[in-house]
């Protein structure tokens, strides 16, 4: 059945084609719809009205000279031949053809001076004769009304550069191949839209320049999953609308540096600060360069045909223009890529907030990460190395690839980088190169671009070829190993000392790749990628650690401490912090200022896009020394949300929640305080009460106290039960949860720190409570436990790491909300001592949301047999297959509180396991 959605779509698209004298495209939009409605025949009408702008969205007087359409009949002929036109390139009619109405003229060559809204390219600062390069980033104790504007002027004209290479209207409407984004035409009016949008939540603009335009073009899209197809569903505005809406909206921020009192230098520069009003304008200018970036992905996304070189773009490493060999050969068409030991030390990531460059909310905060020593490849993984890659087989091998990855590249059919352009016969295995606006020679000695699926896959296959297993195995580096490869020039805490060592404050493209200790690709020294050794190492002695391509790292994307978000970009981070955003880092060819020429940035995409990025092999002794959220993994221990909140990637982050776990994790916080932190009801089952202990005490029972014997909390939420693990006799013990709040809250309970939450009333009623311990766990309990950030699903590779194996080891409701159960459970055979026990407590409530159908242990029927196949059959199963055998069953139920009315009682099974 088809989406309302759908239908007003088609009958929109059915009345503009009427409207256009579109005959064809109107039966063609009708035939699926009979529903009708009314639109304005302007898009932009109402946008307009009292803006200033006389322009609407299909009156052909608006068409102005230069070949640009003058009359009612001239418009609806241009309109049908562009349909027409783009229908027979892609052999059928698509819906977002409805855009094009014969705009060609003016957007076909070089484009006319008046194109540039602001500054012509030849005359703008950062123009130097290699093209129009980024400037280095103000320093903000320094303003002055000049230096805003310069800044302001190059973020401005080097986005119109970029988009004087498209050719025709046609790429400014058509979408992306992979259909995931927004046209062209969106992100043409984004950049000069946030600019008007956050100075009106700053109070520096008191009304919008065209608020239709601030509206359509305000938010842009994530790719959420690499399937979803449904983004472009929009009737555009023409390019020459956008383009005198640009001409409007440079005007007002000229005048707003030229006259708002708060950038006022008549008695010496000023300071500008993250509270002060004018941090809204460079939020804009660093804005423009993130999308600066994102475009020219797309642009090189975009078939060659509909793409052109600007003249006044910044010229191509000289490299670029060398013959290649069909097959390379390592050591003469790409270096050898030998891997470079690095001792590891702390790592003190964040950004001060009094340093004096713009920077993103994510950057400022802090936390200390200990990186242990690890081996990380000389060089990026270049062209000729990733060819043996796909030369061998390894975009047909599905071991080499996740779960996801594979599904990924299936859906995609993806058989070679997409940046590769086969040169031969198929199976060839010949390809040239693409960049943002030309086919080159393949230069086996760049980067090769990636996303992070194809990065994991190659290591995969590099593990598989150098027989590394285990923590061994090759991986990407991480956000914290990153810091170490770069530079001493480039040392984030002597910047943190002496801002100028960060070189984007005083680095433009004409010198950031320029001799000398920190060079680096990036800042628009060059247009395109560079070979992997074409600058000096670091004093690490790798090559590329800032510039050239972005590297992939392990790390989700997330928060550090002390982390707030600015009042005028409110959602810049936060959506991102779901554990589905991996974190990249050191920038590309392309990256400007803050989006990645600068030593603190701090960047994030999905696993499947696609950006100028690269990665290099990593190997270690110890786990990976990174940053994990967890998709939202909701068990019996906490309120249930609905699916769709679920799958929408929330995490154990949130307050709500580290609440809801304090309050069942540390029961004794109701004595003496005016409500219970979970039932006090008469007649209530109190007998479900204090879940966390009772199963720390039910493993205890199984495991001989003495000194020495250790247990391992795995999903230790808030510390409750490791607590009592202490109380009840063990010497030592680990609690590991996935959740850093969760984690940073038992530490806090550990040193006896004061732990405030909240439990609901009623409504937004809720009542504050003070976190209290059992009576008997004494300080010296306490002090024999640790808690640390890890994963459930790769505990095997964190093993060495935590110490060696345990007496007793205690998973309390996790099982049955981990995307891979079974890894968990291969881990067991590793971390419990011979004669050891494993207390596994779950509901086996399996949903799909959390843990693929494919991965329950049981839930279901047999599809042949129809034989209803259980959990806990399967578990005894899979626990003998690995050396356990089954000594204890009990039903536990257990009580959660939703509020003083509304509890859920749920009956999870508690099972002992004795390791031979």
């Amino acid at each position: 059945m088809r989406t309302v959605r759908a239908l007003r779509r088609s009958t929109v698209l059915k009345n503009l084609a009427q409207e256009r004298g579109l005959r064809g495209l109107a039966s063609r939009a009708g035939a699926a719809s009979s529903v009708t409605s009314s639109r304005p025949k302007s898009t932009a009408a109402a946008g307009l009205q009292g803006s200033g702008t006389s322009a609407t969205s299909w009156p052909p007087e608006l068409l102005r000279a230069k070949g640009r359409l003058t009359d009612q009949a001239s418009a609806e002929d241009a309109a049908a031949r562009a349909s027409a036109a783009a229908t027979a390139r892609l052999g059928h009619y698509e819906d977002w053809m409805v855009n094009l109405r014969g705009e060609d003229a003016w957007l076909h060559g070089d484009r006319a001076p008046d194109w540039f809204t602001g500054k012509h390219p030849d005359v703008c600062p950062g123009a130097s004769p290699e093209g129009l390069q980024s400037m280095a980033m103000p320093n903000l104790r320094c303003v002055t009304r000049q230096i805003a504007q310069d800044y302001f002027d190059n973020s401005w004209t080097i986005i119109e550069n970029l988009f004087a290479g498209l050719k025709g209207e046609e790429p400014f409407y058509r979408p992306p191949v992979h259909g995931l984004r927004h046209p062209q035409i969106f992100y043409y009016g984004h950049d000069a839209c946030l600019y008007v949008n956050k100075l009106r939540v700053a109070g520096v603009l008191d009304g919008p320049v065209n608020a239709y335009f601030e509206s359509i073009f305000e938010v842009g899209v994530d790719e959420m999953l690499w399937d979803d197809m449904h983004k472009n569903d929009m009737v555009w505005p023409t390019v020459d609308e956008v383009h005198a809406y640009r001409k409007e909206v440079y005007k007002v921020m000229c005048n707003v540096i030229a006259t708002h009192p708060a950038l006022d230098d008549s008695d010496g520069p000023i300071t500008v600060t993250w509270d002060h009003p004018m941090w809204s304008l460079f939020m804009g200018t660093e804005h423009q360069k993130i999308h600066l970036e994102t475009s020219s992905v797309l642009f090189r996304e975009m078939p060659i045909g509909i793409v052109q070189l600007p003249p006044g773009w910044p010229k191509a490493h000289p490299s670029a223009s060398r013959p290649s060999a069909s097959h390379p050969k390592e050591g003469i068409d790409f270096p050898q890529n030998e891997l470079v030991a690095v001792a590891g030390r702390s790592v003190e990531l964040g950004k001060p907030r009094d340093h004096p460059s713009y920077g993103w909310d994510n950057e400022y905060g802090h936390r200390a990460v200990e990186v242990p020593d690890f081996k990380a490849s000389k060089h990026l993984i270049t062209n000729g190395e990733f060819w043996q890659f796909v030369s061998s087989g390894g975009y047909r091998t599905e071991r080499y690839w996740s779960e996801d990855g594979w599904a990924w590249r299936r859906f995609r059919n993806m058989k070679w980088p997409f940046f590769w352009v086969p040169d031969g016969p198929q199976g060839s295995m010949q390809f040239r190169l693409r960049t943002i606006f030309e086919e080159k020679d393949m230069q086996w000695d760049w980067p090769v671009d990636v996303n992070y699926h194809e990065a994991r896959a190659y290591c995969a296959w590099k593990s598989e070829q150098d027989d590394l297993k285990g923590t061994a195995a090759y991986r990407v580096i991480t956000e914290a190993e990153h810091h170490l490869i770069r530079d001493a020039s480039a040392d984030m805490a002597a910047a943190r000392r002496e801002p100028m060592k960060d070189r984007a404050l005083w680095a433009g493209g004409d010198t950031f790749a320029a001799p000398g200790p920190g060079a680096a690709n990036t800042n628009l020294a060059y247009s395109t990628q560079s070979p992997v050794n074409a600058l000096p190492p670091s004093s690490s002695g790798h090559h590329d650690a800032m510039g050239n391509a972005w590297e992939w790292t392990e790390d989700h994307f997330n928060s550090l401490d002390g982390f707030k978000v600015h009042y005028v970009y409110d959602d810049f981070s936060t959506p991102c912090f779901d554990g589905k955003h991996h974190m990249i880092m050191g920038g590309s060819f392309i990256s400007c200022g803050d989006n990645g020429a600068s030593i603190f940035c701090r960047y994030h995409f999905r696993p499947h896009f696609l950006q100028h990025s690269s990665f290099r092999l990593v190997t270690s002794n110890t786990a990976a020394p990174a940053k994990h959220l967890q998709p939202l993994v909701v068990d019996a221990q906490a309120s249930t949300p609905s699916p769709k909140e679920a799958s929408d990637g929330d995490v154990y982050e949130t307050q709500a929640l580290l609440d809801q776990y304090l309050g069942l994790h540390f029961p004794a916080s109701s004595e003496g305080a005016s409500s219970a932190s979970i039932i006090s009801h008469a007649g209530a089952p109190e007998h479900a009460l204090r879940f966390p202990q009772r199963m720390a005490r039910l493993l205890a029972s199984f495991v001989p106290s003495g000194a020495g014997t250790r247990a391992l909390d795995v999903g230790c939420a808030v510390g409750g039960s490791s607590f009592e693990l202490a109380a009840s006799g063990f010497d030592e013990v680990v609690g590991i949860d996935f959740s850093h709040a969760f984690v940073q809250t038992a530490q806090q309970m550990q040193r006896g720190e004061e732990v405030r939450f909240c439990v609901p009333l009623e409504g937004d009623l809720v009542d504050e409570l003070v976190a209290r311990h059992e009576a008997h766990v004494d300080a010296a309990a306490r002090q024999r436990v640790s808690f640390r950030q890890g994963d459930a699903c790769r505990l095997l590779e964190e093993a060495e790491s935590l110490g060696g194996s345990f007496d007793g080891v205690l998973l309390a409701n996790l099982l049955c909300r981990l995307p891979e159960p079974l890894a968990c459970l291969d881990a067991l055979s590793v971390l419990v001592k011979p004669g050891g026990t494993a207390v596994l407590v779950t509901p086996f409530s399996w949903l799909e949301q959390f843990t693929h159908r494919s991965k329950w242990l049981g839930g279901f029927s047999d599809p042949v047999t129809g034989e209803k196949l259980r959990s806990k059959d399967a578990l005894l199963r899979e626990m003998e297959a690995r050396g356990f055998a089954k000594v204890h069953e009990e039903q536990v139920p257990l009580i959660i509180r939703e509020h003083a009315r509304k509890y859920q009682y749920i009956v999870s099974e508690a099972t002992a396991w004795r390791r031979a």
